[in-house]
Formats: structure tokens, sequence, C-alpha cells
């Protein structure tokens, strides 16, 4: 298990230093349960004997892969689902749920699942938070899709992130990269005729997604929001990485919020000035000093953000007597929401800070659903014009 472990590290390295943001895939255990080495052969238990290379991680890793898909083919067609990825067990549990959920949904398609994140992969694959989970890259699975022996009829890539930002062009590039054959060692033939779509992630379009996603967020919060404000984090992207302007949909999901009710916020960990400290003082300015405050994580697993930057119990940039010491950005870094409002006199007890994932709310999981939907129904994508927001 060691060696698997270095293989996958120096995947990783591998990955960070040609581009590529790696991610893999649930570890069912009927699926792949344990990998033995014998010279230059690799044998998947339970299933195929995959000859590869011992000296080249790509071929390994794609082998692999190949291995697990071919296994697994029952139709022939096929939906991947790229997250950015998470260590912890809650959001594993999540991605869990959701490929079960996808293929309750989509019974004529195989479901896979991928991390687009390289640190994500490497952290699973090490155990970071007492759990192992080996992912693999986006490239990995569509490669495999490609395979002579695979050949799906139909592929469709659904992005599960919740704006279309950094991480959403990865995705449009990942599925480009595989469509172009960039590479040159897949089927020219096959790609021509191979019919591609991309479902688009949960924020999409400002009209139709932010006040859907309002309105199910109310109907599961509203309980809350009348007791005192609800404060939705999300990640956002720092302003040299706003694909598409895309942090806007966080100001206009608070402000189809507020429409329903003015106790609703949307604060990120890297949106310029829409910090904590920004939402504070959108709340100081609706008068809202003091009483409760509910926090609840605004992407689609709880992972390290949720339990440590919105929930945790970080509290180093507090100073009795001083306050707080915001830096250049107006940020108070070293603090978690849940220790900031503490020390400004909120009541923000450990009830408060609401543990679920988007992923983890069926009714939000089911707007993804409906742009996989809208996907399948669809005209194959234009590789070279890719869904973007307006």
């Amino acid at each position: 298990m060691n060696k698997i472990k270095y293989f996958v590290m120096a995947f990783v390295a591998v990955c960070l230093t040609a581009g590529f943001y790696s991610c893999s895939k649930d570890d069912d255990p009927e699926i792949i349960e344990k990998i033995i080495e014998k010279k230059d052969t690799v044998i998947v238990e339970k299933k195929d004997t995959v000859e590869v290379p011992q000296n080249n991680n790509w071929s390994r890793y794609q082998a692999l892969v190949t291995a697990d898909v071919k296994a697994q083919k029952k139709h022939d067609k096929v939906i991947l689902l790229v997250a950015f990825g998470s260590t912890w067990e809650q959001a594993f549990n999540a991605f869990d749920a959701t490929v079960n959920a996808y293929k309750a949904a989509f019974p004529k398609y195989d479901v896979f699942l991928s991390y687009s994140s390289a640190i994500c992969i490497n952290r699973a694959a090490a155990g970071e938070n007492g759990v192992t989970r080996n992912y693999y890259a986006p490239p990995f699975w569509l490669n495999a899709f490609a395979d002579y022996e695979v050949k799906y009829d139909e592929i469709v890539v659904q992005s599960l992130q919740v704006i279309p930002g950094e991480e959403y062009t990865r995705v449009i590039n990942y599925i480009k990269d595989f469509a172009n054959n960039s590479n040159g060692d897949l089927d020219d033939e096959y790609l021509a005729g191979v019919s591609i779509k991309l479902g688009v992630p949960l924020l999409q379009d400002a009209e139709v997604d932010v006040p859907l996603v309002a309105q199910i967020l109310d109907a599961s919060y509203s309980d809350k929001a009348a007791q005192g404000v609800v404060a939705f984090m999300g990640h956002g992207n720092p302003d040299e990485y706003d694909t598409y302007k895309a942090n806007v949909r966080y100001t206009q999901l608070e402000e189809a919020l507020q429409k329903i009710n003015k106790n609703y916020f949307v604060g990120t960990v890297d949106m310029m000035d829409n910090f904590k400290t920004n939402v504070y003082e959108r709340m100081k300015a609706a008068g809202i000093t003091s009483g409760k405050v509910f926090l609840h994580p605004l992407m689609a697993i709880d992972g390290d953000h949720g339990h440590n930057d919105m929930g945790g119990d970080d509290d180093d940039n507090w100073v009795d007597g001083v306050g707080f010491t915001p830096n250049e950005e107006g940020e108070v870094e070293d603090t978690s929401w849940k220790m900031y409002f503490r020390h400004l006199g909120f009541d923000c007890p450990e009830e408060n800070v609401i543990h679920l994932g988007l992923l983890e709310l069926q009714n939000i999981r089911q707007v993804w659903m409906k742009h996989t939907e809208e996907a399948i129904a669809g005209e194959p994508l234009d590789y070279y014009h890719s869904k973007n927001p307006e």
C-alpha cells in the first residue's frame, strides 16, 4: 500500500509539472480492491490483468482506469461527474451518494466520478483525514471512454462546480483536449462521430439558476432565517482568476435570497470585497449588530473550507483589548467565520454551524441533474465555442 501511495504522490507531482489537475474515483470494493505488483504487470484483483510499463506513471494510471471502465461498462452512454475534490470522509460519502443518485436518475448511462484538483487527489490518497481514497483526473476517464474495447457512443461531462469560474474552465479544457486528440493517441474517426455533451455548473444562469437555488435554500432554512442571520460561505476566485467574471453569482444569489428574507447573506473565502468582514459590514448597514448567526457552506461538499475556514476553532487573529487586524485586502485571516462572529458579539454556537454541502441537499442536487438532462437533450458540444456564461 505504501508503494501505491508513493505512485499516487509521484503521479501528482508529474501532473502539477505538466499542468494537469488530477482526480479520482470512489473506492467501490467491488471495483478495485487491491493492487499487486509483479515485475512489469499490474494485477487488479477480481478483474483483469493489465500490462503497463512500470516506469511510466501516466500509462500505469491510464491502464487502471481503463480496466475499471471495461469492468463496469453496461451501457453505450456514460456520464462523467467532475468535482474539484476533497479529503474529508463526509465529502467522499456525498460524492458516493451523488453517483448513486445519478445512476438511479439516468439508468441508461454508466456513471463515474472525477476530481480536478491535484492537491485533493494527493492528500486523499495519503489519507489526510483518516480515510484513504485513490482518485484519477478527468483525462484518464475520457481516454478510457475512447478505448477501442469501450468506445461509448455518447459522453456527458457534468461539472459539479457551483459557479462557472476557474475550475469550470478546466473542465471545458479537458473536453477540448480530448475532442481534439491533443496527444494524438486516440482514434480520430471515433472522435469525429462520438457525441460529447457538457452539463453546466449549479449557478450557470443568472436569470434561471440563481433565483431557483435561492428558493430552494429558503425552503430549507426559512426557519433559521426567522431566528437570525443565515450566512452562506462560498469559495470564490481572486480577481486574477475570476474567469468569466463568475464571482458575480454570489452577489446575485445574496440579492435573490434577500428578496425573500433580509437575513440571508452570501460571502466567500477568496472573492475580493466579499470576505466575512464584508458580510459583517453589510449586516451592520442593514441594522443587524447582534443576535443569532447560522453558518452554511455554499460549496458542493462540506470539506476543509467548511470544517476549518467556516466552522473551525482557529482564532489566532483576535487579541484581547485590541481586536482583529485585517490584512491589506480587508480580510481577517487565521480566524474562522464562527469565531469571528462570536467575537463581534453574535450568538453562534456549534449547533448553528450547519455542516452540509450542497450535494447533500437533494433539491439542490436536482438542479445539477437538471443541467445534465438539458445537456443530454441539447446539441452535441461545440468544442471550439464551449458553453460559457453570457
